[in-house]
């Protein structure tokens, strides 16, 4: 029995004649534990992608930056990363709070490379992380059930120009965006937003 496909997958694959390709994939390259490749190529990217839904299923797809080493692998099939502020909607988390179920994406644009990682989701308090993150305001665990790569013909090439000024830094201090210091947002901001100090760049 599959530990990846489901009726769905596996009719398409019939009526596409790929049953016998997805079968090799899923026997050759599809994994519940973490290679070492697997975690020295989480660990050096500074970016992915985290699909999530409610409980009703309604998805959400969001970008997670950070500078490399922000996602870690912490366990043979467990991985940790911060949540920075946002714009304080949390949809993602808000999903994962009460849909454990999360897809993550990993993708390397330079050398094009991608890595699924799909598991469970749990939020935890930041103090919970070894060393800390900075200015996180809580981290998620997840739990890993299914890890693969993707081809990646279809990724294109790109170079990286510079890192986020805005990803939090030990010993510096993280400026302000743009966006918090607009009227629509800047008098419904949380009380301890350093945006309200208007010292703060």
């Amino acid at each position: 029995m599959s530990k990846l496909f489901r009726p769905a997958q596996r009719r398409l694959q019939e009526k596409y004649d790929t049953t016998r390709l997805a079968d090799r994939i899923e026997s050759t390259l599809f994994r519940e534990r973490f290679t070492p490749e697997d975690r020295a190529f989480i660990e050096r990217l500074d970016m992915f992608f985290l699909a999530t839904a409610d409980a009703e299923g309604h998805p959400s797809c969001s970008f997670k930056g950070g500078d490399p080493g922000f996602v870690r692998v912490t366990g043979d099939a467990e991985l940790l990363f911060p949540c920075y502020d946002g714009n304080g909607m949390f949809l993602s988390m808000g999903n994962a709070s009460e849909n454990p179920h999360v897809g993550m994406l990993f993708i390397d644009f330079e050398s094009p490379k991608r890595l699924r990682v799909n598991g469970t989701a749990r939020l935890e308090p930041a103090q919970a992380a070894t060393p800390g993150f900075p200015e996180a305001q809580f981290v998620i665990r997840v739990a890993a059930t299914q890890i693969f790569p993707n081809c990646p013909r279809y990724v294109p090439k790109y170079a990286r120009v510079e890192p986020s000024k805005f990803v939090p830094r030990e010993g510096v201090e993280t400026p302000v965006p743009g966006w918090k210091r607009m009227d629509w947002a800047k008098d419904v901001l949380p009380q301890n937003d350093p945006a309200r100090d208007p010292g703060r760049s």
